[in-house]
């Protein structure tokens, strides 16, 4: 895997921070991208001073700035082996009928319209290269399942997440394009550290769940890119054991 190229998205915190501190342990050259510099550069320095590591302050769901990404990545390289499509956001919980449409627009546009930014410059680099092809990881959510209550723009933006895999999984066969979905619930992230303080469940009472060391997320990633492209872990779910999914509600 060394000497691998892969883009990370939302990659100055959290999972993506994860997902960089393990594709940096296995020898990958890495554009490093996210809303603010000062993140970027906490995340780099972590990943020790041998690593190749870009760092693109970029915004996902502005065209241009993604087009900027992929330039810059495929400038520096040469080529992109992986998209790792992470960026994503979050409201706090409210009511369908009190939700403003301006945060179910900032949700869909980030979660949603930035994916398929990300996921379409990365389709454009990964086709036209030579050799052909690569592997683009989506960030989806265990709320691609099954929502949370008071949630409906994440758990809207991440079921059409789903949609962009798959269409993107079939899409890709012809040119060496793997694309799948993680499925993450309850790793220690500035995101998920909330669910140990008390989140709410579908009868309506507040509950503590368990949460996930958020390396582990990253060693799935690593792990999702270990593979040949002939084969694809189309979708993973990796969660809390004891967080309440299975049988939810």
């Amino acid at each position: 895997m060394t000497g691998r190229v892969a883009v990370i998205t939302g990659a100055g915190s959290g999972i993506g921070r994860a997902a960089a501190i393990a594709l940096a342990q296995r020898g990958y050259r890495l554009a490093l991208a996210g809303r603010r510099m000062e993140a970027l550069a906490d995340s780099r320095a972590l990943l020790g001073a041998d690593v190749e590591a870009l760092l693109i302050p970029t915004d996902v769901t502005d065209a241009a700035s993604v087009r900027a990404l992929f330039d810059q990545s495929v400038a520096a390289f040469g080529w992109v082996d992986l998209l790792f499509n992470n960026a994503g956001v979050n409201v706090p919980d409210v009511a369908i009928d009190d939700l403003a449409e301006a945060d179910w627009r900032h949700i869909i546009d980030t979660n949603l319209t930035g994916a398929f930014l990300c996921l379409q410059a990365a389709f454009r680099v990964m086709k036209a290269q030579s050799p052909q092809g690569g592997r683009i990881i989506n960030n989806g959510s265990i709320s691609a399942h099954s929502p949370r209550p008071d949630s409906i723009a994440y758990t809207a933006s991440k079921h059409a997440v789903t949609g962009l895999t798959k269409s993107t999984a079939l899409d890709g066969r012809a040119y060496g394009i793997a694309c799948c979905q993680i499925d993450i619930g309850n790793a220690s992230s500035a995101m998920g550290d909330r669910m140990q303080h008390g989140v709410r469940q579908a009868h309506g009472a507040l509950m503590a769940e368990p949460v996930m060391d958020v390396a582990q997320v990253g060693e799935a990633i690593a792990y999702m890119d270990s593979l040949p492209l002939g084969a694809n872990v189309q979708f993973m779910t990796l969660m809390a054991t004891n967080m309440p999914f299975i049988g939810r509600g």
